[in-house]
């Protein structure tokens, strides 16, 4: 029997429509059970650039492919095929460094429109299931499926459809989560990729998350994954066992959130019309950061990242901002603005970076953390070359 065999008969009781449920408020699965529960699916493509890629050139396939970069060095890479991740080829990895883990590593240059075109007909897929779609990116989306009435209401059996008309139809796969909430949804889609569906009930939920690395819980960034291991919390379960009240004490108003997704507990809707207000990247470092250059080579790097990450989406930003948080755990920013959305690639920020770090820091200074985030984002057609201003 298939692996999907056994995940649908393991859930389909339950995302079938039938529903012989009995509240268990030790394993907090009765969070979201005032009448009928959602049904969450989470569809994010396998390598999706690089997947395209290999589709389009048959030279490409089983080889270990980045997309973005070059062999020369210079750059990020955006996306890396499954065969170069074995060698531990990641997306936002520096070029040079990729090649070091992965000699034979063929670089593509990034075909975005190629991208975007695919990304709609995937869209227009997931429509004939459900208009409750949130897009998070070119290649992942939320679905709430709870009132649909495709598949007899299952939503295991609606995730299995989606993915074989996507392949069908665009010769690429995709991997599903289907859960009761968002959150869960995301970490199953993870759980058998390439190409896999996984199906987390509500009884399982609060169990599931128990084993979780406290890395993969949502909102908890390498900073906070940090802290909280300084304070002993490595999983999901000693999570867990931190009270409401101590966990909003260590870590602010977050800290309510850590408490109810540490149970299985996500109360976020699918948002239709959501709306991306920033786009950013941050490294946290095992030893402090002394010398600006050192500083502005890992601004480069993470400013590269958001630029890829614009493109996916085909927008430009407004406004560039530089995020440094010391050694003792102070944080300044700075940020440099633009009418009109006019930083659009990594040669918009690049001569923008050191001065924001140094209007922020200066050499000898311990840093502990650096970020770059960029907001105001506009479609990139409405976007032209502006005078710059800086903020404070």
């Amino acid at each position: 029997m298939s692996g999907d065999s056994v995940v649908e008969l393991r859930a389909n009781w339950y995302f079938g429509g039938i529903l012989p449920y009995a509240p268990d408020h030790a394993s907090g699965a009765d969070h979201a059970m005032n009448e009928v529960p959602r049904k969450i699916i989470h569809v994010d493509m396998d390598a999706f650039y690089a997947s395209v890629e290999q589709r389009d050139d048959p030279a490409l396939r089983g080889r270990p492919v980045a997309v973005g970069g070059s062999p020369e060095g210079r750059g990020v890479v955006a996306a890396a095929s499954y065969e170069a991740r074995r060698f531990g080829v990641r997306s936002a990895m520096p070029s040079a460094h990729a090649l070091r883990r992965c000699p034979d590593l063929v670089f593509v240059r990034p075909r975005f429109d190629i991208y975007r075109a695919v990304s709609r007909e995937i869209r227009a897929i997931l429509a004939d299931y459900t208009p409750l779609i949130e897009p998070l990116s070119l290649d992942e989306a939320y679905l709430d499926v709870t009132d649909a009435p495709h598949c007899a209401g299952s939503a295991t059996r609606m995730a299995r459809a989606i993915k074989k008309r996507i392949r069908a139809q665009t010769g690429l796969t995709a991997s599903a989560g289907v859960s009761y909430n968002k959150f869960l949804a995301k970490i199953a889609s993870d759980q058998d990729k390439p190409d896999g569906l996984f199906v987390i009930t509500p009884e399982e939920g609060a169990a599931f998350v128990s084993g979780l690395d406290v890395r993969r819980i949502h909102g908890v960034g390498p900073a906070t994954a940090a802290r909280m291991h300084e304070l002993g919390i490595r999983t999901g379960a000693d999570l867990r066992g931190w009270s409401r009240s101590d966990l909003v004490e260590r870590f602010g108003r977050v800290g309510a959130r850590y408490y109810g997704l540490a149970r299985g507990m996500d109360e976020r809707a699918v948002e239709v019309d959501r709306v991306r207000k920033s786009v950013g990247q941050e490294n946290t470092f095992a030893r402090d950061l002394w010398q600006l250059a050192d500083m502005d080579a890992v601004l480069e790097r993470l400013a590269e990242g958001v630029a890829v990450r614009l493109q996916d989406l085909g927008v430009a930003a407004g406004t560039l901002t530089v995020k440094v948080r010391f050694a003792d755990f102070s944080l300044v920013t700075r940020s440099a603005s633009r009418r009109w959305g006019a930083f659009a690639a990594i040669d918009d920020m690049r001569p923008v970076l050191p001065e924001l770090l140094r209007r922020a820091c200066g050499e000898g200074t311990p840093v502990r953390l650096l970020g770059v985030t960029v907001s105001s984002l506009t479609p990139r057609e409405d976007v032209y070359q502006p005078e710059l201003w800086w903020n404070a």
